[in-house]
């Protein structure tokens, strides 16, 4: 159950923020070492999630690494994730003076052509590197960023989370009953940024390829897409060396033939087709304890 108002928390949400900005002071290499033993540690102590990096990494890879190196890479991706929450403790003392110290760009002029053409932009993203910091690129670049997100079940990481992601001017849009704001923001030639790389049931997405085998997609970004004729821009921020660097990458321009199904399953595929290259460009950077390929291809009626 969700609070109806946060005043009665309001001190620990403002203690957690202190408990943060505290900890973030530390050198950002420091802290992510210490990231990456945590994350071993987890690596050691979570067997499920474990077992379900592990399994599609061999789903995906299967016969291109042996098992030594999928192993590795899934260390790698556990290190990753306890990296995460102490970047963003991190980030609490970053600003517009030192910004640029740290996050580095790449790409720009993709997103500036299709913002060019006025119906907004859609930012296709991933849960790639730290996709939490990309508010501060958004700054950076001087984008008017709103972030599609489903809110946390706890009020008060939900308030701690969204604080720290409005810090720098983004606005946040809860995923639920959110097509009228975006298509507002959109007419306003403001930009969206959606994830896109994790499972649906069947009744919310296409099937189309990922990694190589059909994987159930939101088709929510195509239609989007599709009706507002706003175009998509892959972006993603990697760690890279003692910092984070953020790709933009050509513009995708929705593809419309009048069938509809046709439609979204062909913008679709073009959308993963460019997950799938950063994927397997840093792939100790992917999510890989989702279960992306949860829901089968076939449902009987």
């Amino acid at each position: 159950m969700r609070f109806v108002g946060l005043g009665g928390v309001a001190p620990i949400i403002s203690l957690i923020l202190l408990a943060m900005r505290l900890s973030g002071k530390l050198p950002l290499p420091l802290l992510q070492s210490a990231g990456r033993q945590m994350g071993r540690l987890i690596f050691r102590l979570d067997r499920r999630h474990r077992e379900i990096a592990l399994n599609n990494l061999r789903f995906a890879f299967g016969g291109q690494r042996s098992s030594a190196e999928l192993i590795r890479m899934a260390i790698g991706v556990f290190e990753g994730i306890g990296q995460i929450p102490l970047e963003v403790c991190w980030s609490l003392q970053v600003d517009r003076r030192n910004w640029k110290k740290f996050f580095k760009i790449s790409g720009l002029d993709h997103y500036r052509k299709a913002a060019a053409g006025g119906n907004g932009v859609l930012f296709l993203t991933a849960h790639v590197g730290n996709w939490e910091l990309f508010p501060v690129v958004g700054a950076m670049a001087g984008i008017p960023l709103h972030v599609v997100y489903r809110p946390l079940d706890s009020p008060v990481f939900d308030e701690v989370v969204g604080r720290i992601r409005r810090r720098f001017g983004a606005r946040l849009i809860p995923k639920k009953k959110s097509v009228f704001k975006i298509n507002q923001a959109l007419r306003n030639g403001q930009c969206i940024a959606i994830l896109l790389d994790q499972n649906v049931d069947w009744y919310e997405g296409v099937f189309v390829d990922f990694m190589g085998h059909r994987a159930c997609t939101s088709k929510g970004l195509a239609t989007l897409s599709i009706l507002s004729r706003a175009p998509v821009v892959p972006v993603f921020l990697v760690r890279e060396g003692a910092g984070f660097h953020a790709h933009f990458e050509p513009p995708i321009y929705p593809r419309v033939s009048g069938d509809r199904i046709r439609d979204l399953e062909e913008n679709t595929q073009r959308y993963n087709q460019a997950i799938e290259s950063v994927v397997r460009r840093y792939p100790d950077q992917w999510f890989w304890v989702h279960q992306r390929w949860k829901t089968p291809p076939y449902h009987p009626i």
